[in-house]
C-alpha cells in the first residue's frame, strides 16, 4: 500500500519535548529529509546496506560515488567498492547505482530521481549536480549514524523503499559569513560548507572585507593584508581568549592566502556550491584604508576599529587612481573565482564625507549629479561596467538602487527594493533582515543566550520558517527575477566556528526548506517532527545547534 508523504502533518507542537518518544512514533519508515522533496511515494519494504553491497556508477559520475562511499565506509566500516563496467542502467542487485542515463530532462539543472526499492537503489539525474544532491537525500534515509565519522556497531543500516522526484524551487539557496569582524580558517569554512552540502545550499556568500579587517591577500598591494587583516585586540567586548585567531605577534586577525581560497573553493565546488566573494566598495572600507590612506576623501590616518557601527572608510570617487585600485583588487578577486557573481557591497555609505569633500562636490557638479545619492549610483555604474567586461555580474545590497540602478546588476534585498528592482528587469536575491539575519538572538529571553545583536530581533526558527522569499505583490512576469533567498551571518558578536554554528543551525535547516521546498508544502508541525531527527545527524558531525529551538520552541512575538 502507498501513501502521499506530502500529507500534512498533525503532530501538535507540544508533542515536540518528548524526544524519544517522538522519534519512535515516527517509526523506521516515516522518512526526516530536510528540505522536504518535491514529490515523494513511500512503499513497503526496506533497503539495507551489507558488507558485499557495491556502489555503481557510470563514467560521468565517478567523482559523486567516490563521495557516497567514503560516506557508507567512515560510519559501517564496510569494503563498498565502485564499479563502472556493468550490463544494466535499468537495476543492479545488491548494489547502488548513480547515473545520467535515461534521466528526465525536466528535472533541470538540479533535480534528480531515486527510486529505493528492496535489492536495489537507483539515483537518476540530467546532472552532477542532481546526482549529488539525490546522494543527500539518500544519506537522510539511512539511520542517523550513517553521518558519523567512526564505525558504528549493532545498527541495522536500512533505508525505507519509496520513489522520489525532486527539484529546488529556487536557484540561490545561500548562506553568508562575515569573515571581517572575526576571522574563520580555511578548515572551518569547509566545515560549514559541508553542513551547506548536506541541506542542498549552493551558493556562500564570503564576506571578505569591511571596515574591520581585510581577509583576501592581493598581490600588488601587500599592505592590506600586512596592516588591514590585522588589529590591536578581538574588540567588540570579547575576551582575548574567546578566540584562536591571533597572529605571531599578538595582534588578532587573519587571512586567506591565495592558496587558501583555491582550496576553499574547489573544497566548494566538489559539493556543488558557488562560492560569491564580497569586496566592500565605496564604504565600510576602513581596513583598506589604514593600509592605503591615498584612496580616501580624507587626510586619515585610519585605525581599524574594534567596536560594531558605520565608520568614516569610503573611497574618494574623484581620484582616478582609486578605480586604478580598485580595478587591480578585483582582477586578482577574479582570477581566485571562477562563479558568475561578485558582490562590492554598496551598503551604508556615509555620504556626508563626500558632502563635506571639495573633490567630490567637484566631480557631481562636473557630471551634472544632484546629491551624493546619485554619486554613489556613479560609483557603482562604473564598477558594474568593469566587472561586465570580465564576464561577471555585479551583486550589491540593497542601497545600489539609490540614484539609480547599474545596468547589469543584481540586487540582495535586506531593507526592501526587490520589487522596485525585479520590474526594472534585475534579478534579486532575498535576504530580509527580519527573517534572515542569523546574528539576531534566537529568543525572547536574551539574558539565557550568548551574544548577538541586539538592534532587531529576535529571529525565532518558526519565524524564518515562515518566510516567503516571492514578493507578493510582484506581478508574475516579473517573478523569474527572484533568484532565490539566503541567511545571513554577521560575526560582531561571534568570535569563534562553535558560537557560528550555535547562531547558524538550526535556522539554516528552516532557510534550506524555504528555498528548495514548494511553498504548498510547508508544515510547521511535519517539520519540527523531521528536525527531531535531522538533529541526531547534526549530533553525529559534532554540529552545534541551539537544542532548545527544538525541544522548547517558542512562538514567534512578531505574530
Amino acid at each position: 500500500m502507498e501513501c502521499n508523504v506530502l500529507m500534512k502533518s498533525a503532530i501538535p507542537v507540544i508533542f515536540l519535548c518528548l524526544f524519544a518518544a517522538a522519534v519512535s512514533a515516527a517509526g523506521a519508515n516515516q522518512p526526516a529529509i530536510i528540505p522536504l522533496p518535491q514529490e515523494m511515494t513511500l512503499q513497503a519494504g526496506d533497503f539495507r546496506l551489507a558488507p558485499d553491497t557495491c556502489i555503481y556508477a557510470d563514467f560521468a559520475s565517478r567523482e559523486t560515488a567516490s563521495f557516497l562511499t567514503e560516506r557508507l565506509h567512515s560510519s559501517t566500516g564496510y569494503p563498498f567498492a565502485i564499479h563502472t563496467n556493468f550490463s544494466s542502467s535499468s537495476g543492479v542487485e545488491n548494489g547502488i547505482l548513480l547515473t545520467g542515463k535515461d534521466a528526465d530532462p525536466k528535472l533541470g539543472t538540479e533535480g534528480y530521481e531515486l527510486t529505493v526499492a528492496s535489492n536495489s537503489v537507483v539515483i537518476r539525474a540530467p546532472t552532477q549536480t542532481g546526482l549529488f544532491y539525490g546522494v543527500q537525500t539518500l544519506l537522510q534515509l539511512f539511520p542517523p549514524e550513517i553521518f558519523s565519522s567512526n564505525v558504528v556497531a549493532n545498527v541495522n543500516w536500512q533505508a525505507p523503499c519509496l520513489h522520489i522526484r525532486d527539484w529546488p524551487r529556487f536557484q540561490w539557496r545561500g548562506l553568508m559569513l562575515d569573515v571581517s569582524r572575526h576571522y574563520f580558517n580555511k578548515y572551518e569554512i569547509e566545515t560549514i560548507l559541508d553542513a551547506m552540502a548536506l541541506h542542498k545550499l549552493n551558493t556562500f556568500h564570503w564576506h571578505l572585507t569591511d571596515d574591520h579587517g581585510w581577509r583576501i591577500e592581493i598581490k600588488k598591494y601587500p599592505r592590506l593584508t600586512e596592516i588591514g587583516a590585522w588589529r590591536d585586540g578581538t574588540g567588540f567586548g570579547f575576551a582575548s581568549n574567546s578566540t584562536t585567531a591571533y597572529g605571531p605577534d599578538g595582534r588578532y586577525g587573519g587571512f586567506y592566502t591565495p592558496d587558501d581560497i583555491r582550496e576553499v573553493v574547489a573544497y566548494a565546488a566538489a559539493r556543488h556550491i558557488t562560492v560569491v566573494p564580497e569586496i566592500e566598495m565605496p564604504g565600510h572600507g576602513t581596513a583598506a584604508l589604514a593600509a592605503y590612506p591615498q584612496y580616501s576623501c580624507t587626510s586619515g590616518p585610519f585605525t581599524i576599529p574594534l567596536t560594531a557601527g558605520i565608520f568614516n572608510g569610503i573611497y574618494n570617487p574623484a581620484h582616478e587612481e582609486t578605480f586604478s585600485f580598485l580595478d587591480d583588487v578585483l582582477s586578482e578577486v577574479f582570477q581566485l573565482f571562477p562563479g558568475k557573481y561578485v558582490h562590492i557591497g554598496g551598503d551604508e555609505v556615509p555620504k556626508e564625507t563626500w558632502h563635506n569633500s571639495p573633490d567630490c562636490q567637484a566631480l557631481m557638479k562636473r557630471d551634472g549629479l544632484n546629491n551624493e545619492q546619485e554619486l554613489q549610483s556613479w560609483f557603482i555604474r562604473r564598477i558594474e561596467k568593469f566587472i561586465s567586461a570580465h564576464g561577471r555580474t555585479l551583486v550589491g545590497w540593497s542601497e545600489i538602487l539609490q540614484g539609480g540602478i547599474a545596468k547589469n546588476a543584481t540586487v540582495m534585498d535586506w531593507i526592501g527594493g526587490a520589487v522596485e528592482a525585479a520590474r526594472a528587469g534585475h534579478d534579486v536575491v532575498m535576504s530580509p533582515t527580519g527573517y534572515c539575519y542569523f546574528d539576531y538572538y534566537q529568543s525572547t529571553n536574551y539574558s539565557a543566550e550568548p551574544p548577538a545583536a541586539t538592534y532587531a530581533g529576535p529571529l525565532l526558527l518558526d519565524r524564518v520558517y515562515s518566510f516567503e522569499p516571492m514578493p507578493t505583490n510582484l506581478p508574475e512576469q516579473f517573478q523569474s527575477h527572484i533568484l532565490g533567498t539566503q541567511g545571513n551571518l554577521w560575526t560582531e558578536h561571534v568570535p569563534n566556528l562553535k558560537h557560528a554554528e550555535y547562531m547558524i543551525f538550526p535556522r539554516e535547516c528552516a532557510i534550506a526548506e524555504v528555498a528548495w521546498s514548494s511553498k504548498s508544502s510547508r508544515d510547521w508541525g511535519d517539520f519540527m517532527r523531521r528536525l527531531q531527527i535531522h538533529a541526531q545527524r547534526l549530533d553525529e558531525l559534532h554540529i552545534n545547534y541551539r537544542h532548545a529551538s527544538i525541544t522548547t520552541p517558542e512562538p514567534d512575538p512578531f505574530k
